[in-house]
């Protein structure tokens, strides 16, 4: 019996599917990502715009940097998202008198089966697929830059040999907005590694009930795994594939140049409020961050609103206010807004 004409087209678009990296991504990912959502819900209630930038800065293959209170689960869900993704997890507390070496190991003597002495050297804690650094902006620039190297060439430099890192590699750092004494400013060079800068607020007054009952409760939800490191370095390879029209690029890349005060076309508002701009990383980002939403929105196409939606969290790290905006009460958030509001899309 020959096939019905719904069947055989249904064959036609499932084998263009299988042929298409990008087709067969969106598909993918737009099945997995209700699972992965239902998962990490067994443990994180709410913060919905919070997971997902985190999991497009994941699936795009950039780091991030998640600011908020105390008490507001930034480890746990890193954590479970380190279930969920099947990858090995890491956790560094930083503290003022961390070394550079208990990041990326260092060299001990040990005795071999002949009695001999060697150097062997240890791996550190940065060796692993997701590191969590708890609390990053509590130890010197020293200690901070031993992750420079890691986050931007995915390797760590020790005694003259270079030693690769598992792949893949993210870098979730947390650091605290209050209690400020003691605390060490990340250095520029190294916000820009970061993707994203994400904020966490508090919950809504239903969301933390649920939360307090959940955690004092008997009750716990194992969280399974739904994704691995190899789906993961494929959605960065095939992301990098989807196609984007040059006016979005180039809207992407104005956001990015207009933070920037004292060049020809530098708007008022940012000479007045603004001391330092956003580099090309920025535009990069915005980019590669809106070809991943468009996929896991089940779009092969990126759109301007792709780009606006991650405007702030690219951004809010890569624009530093002068004290004049501080006087006037205007935030890097609110420049941002204007950016987005007065920078034209065509």
């Amino acid at each position: 019996m020959s096939p019905s004409p719904s069947s055989a087209e249904h064959d036609v678009e499932r084998s263009d599917a299988e042929s298409d990296p990008i087709a067969s991504m969106v598909e993918k990912l737009s099945q997995a990502r209700e699972v992965i959502g239902r998962e990490l819900g067994k443990v994180i209630v709410g913060q919905q715009e919070v997971v997902e930038a985190m999991l497009i800065a994941l699936l795009s293959g950039g780091h991030c940097l998640i600011t908020g209170a105390p008490g507001l689960a930034k480890t746990l869900l890193v954590k479970t998202l380190a279930r969920v993704f099947d990858l090995s997890f890491r956790r560094i507390q930083f503290t003022p008198d961390l070394m550079p070496s208990d990041i990326t190991g260092t060299e001990i003597l040990e005795e071999t089966e002949s009695g001999q002495r060697e150097l062997v050297f240890k791996l550190g804690p940065v060796f692993a697929n997701l590191l969590l650094a708890d609390e990053i902006n509590r130890t010197p620039p020293k200690t901070q830059a031993a992750l420079l190297e890691a986050m931007q060439e995915k390797q760590v430099t020790v005694s003259g040999q270079s030693l690769a890192l598992p792949e893949p590699f993210f870098v979730l750092a947390t650091q605290n907005p209050i209690e400020m004494e003691g605390t060490y400013p990340l250095p520029e060079a190294q916000l820009d590694r970061f993707m994203f800068n994400i904020v966490i607020d508090y919950l809504s007054e239903d969301e933390e009930v649920a939360v307090v009952s959940r955690t004092t409760s008997a009750v716990r939800d194992e969280v399974q795994a739904v994704f691995s490191g190899e789906e993961l370095l494929q959605c960065h390879e095939v992301i990098r594939q989807v196609p984007i029209a040059e006016e979005v690029i180039r809207y992407a890349v104005r956001l990015a140049a207009n933070s920037r005060p004292n060049q020809p076309h530098t708007p008022s508002y940012i000479n007045e409020w603004v001391n330092w701009g956003a580099g090309t990383r920025a535009g990069q980002y915005l980019v590669l961050g809106g070809k991943t939403r468009a996929l896991l929105d089940g779009r092969a196409h990126v759109t301007h609103e792709d780009i606006r939606a991650l405007a702030i969290p690219v951004l809010r790290h890569r624009i530093l206010t002068n004290y004049r905006a501080e006087a006037e009460g205007i935030s890097v958030v609110d420049v941002i807004q204007k950016l987005l509001a007065l920078t034209p899309q065509s």
